[in-house]
């Protein structure tokens, strides 16, 4: 098990912490992934803000130049660059990895997702939600590994979602084997996101690594998640139901992007910790750390996907086959 010390959490409660709290990033090389919109491109353009080399990782082109074009003008003299990535095919996660041409990466923001898509499948023929949010994270992360390991004081911010709380974790339905439900697919691959984040801190204290993992949830946030991408196929009627529900019940985007700048940028934050919203049902408020998740305290379940995401993806990590639980 990890545990966060308990006066990192204290200090998260009782200091007010905001974006304006970042320190210089100057120097740092960070890569944001679907950094083209909603917390990915809040994320990018705060850490450019503060003097981080920014790669903004997208898998539309013209998007993408879209949201450059957009940051250098809300950020004047931002390093920032574009390049292509599309999770939901693995080809596409090698060959983004392979092209990796910089001597290091500082920091890694796992931020691109999907959410509440209707049924389809990914170029390798995963369940689309699985094979995105997680399969495709877990693939570019560990092919990455090398690049971070360059670096001083590499660090990894996976971005899962507060709906993981409610997922009934089925190992044997996590590829829709035994049927696809929009909603129990979509927070299962949340969960699926915290295991991970936590398997590769367990994995990276084992070897005595100085890579840091850190997972979020961003809270009820406004972006293009429930309403781009596949969900615009759905209809008007969905269109209309959902942008109304957006601009009634969740917050401003740069609300949801507090926890990945948190996470990304507290210096002395502990690997393994989950920042959150410190608000009911954690869907607003400030960044805190939670440390009694179920999914933090399950390594045996975090263990089995990690093995099982290892042989569908091919991707094997450089680190230790079966780490020791951490109490």
């Amino acid at each position: 098990m990890i545990r966060v010390p308990q006066a990192s959490a204290q200090a998260a409660l009782s200091d007010p912490w905001t974006p304006d709290s970042i320190p210089s990033q100057s120097g740092r090389l960070v890569m944001v992934t679907g950094a083209n919109s909603g917390i990915g491109y809040i994320t990018a353009r705060e850490l450019a803000r503060r003097g981080a080399q920014v790669v903004l990782a997208c898998r539309s082109r013209d998007r993408g130049c879209e949201a450059i074009e957009r940051l250098r003008t809300e950020v004047p003299g931002a390093h920032v660059e574009l390049r292509l990535l599309d999770l939901a095919d693995l080809q596409s996660v090698r060959r983004f990895a392979e092209g990796w041409s910089h001597d290091r990466l500082d920091l890694l923001v796992n931020n691109a997702g999907i959410a509440m898509v209707p049924f389809s499948r990914t170029a390798d023929g995963f369940e689309s939600q699985f094979g995105v949010n997680h399969l495709g994270t877990f693939a570019l992360t560990g092919l990455l590994v090398p690049h971070l390991l360059n670096a001083p004081d590499p660090r990894v911010v996976t971005v899962s979602s507060e709906g993981q709380r409610f997922a009934r974790f089925d190992m044997g339905n996590l590829d829709a084997e035994r049927g696809y439900r929009t909603v129990y697919a979509y927070i299962q691959s949340k969960r699926a996101n915290l295991y991970f984040a936590t398997e590769l801190q367990r994995r990276a204290v084992a070897a005595g690594l100085r890579l840091r993992s850190m997972a979020v949830a961003p809270g009820l946030t406004r972006s293009n998640v429930l309403t781009g991408g596949a969900n615009s196929t759905r209809g008007r009627a969905h269109g209309t139901l959902m942008r109304l529900l957006l601009r009634s019940a969740f917050r401003p985007t740069p609300e949801g992007a507090k926890t990945s700048l948190y996470a990304a940028t507290v210096p002395d934050l502990a690997g393994g910790s989950y920042v959150v919203p410190d608000g009911p049902l954690q869907l607003r408020g400030e960044p805190v750390l939670r440390t009694r998740e179920r999914a933090i305290q399950d390594a045996a379940t975090a263990r089995r996907l990690w093995v099982l995401s290892e042989r569908l993806t091919s991707v094997r990590y450089p680190l230790p086959a079966n780490p020791p639980s951490q109490d």
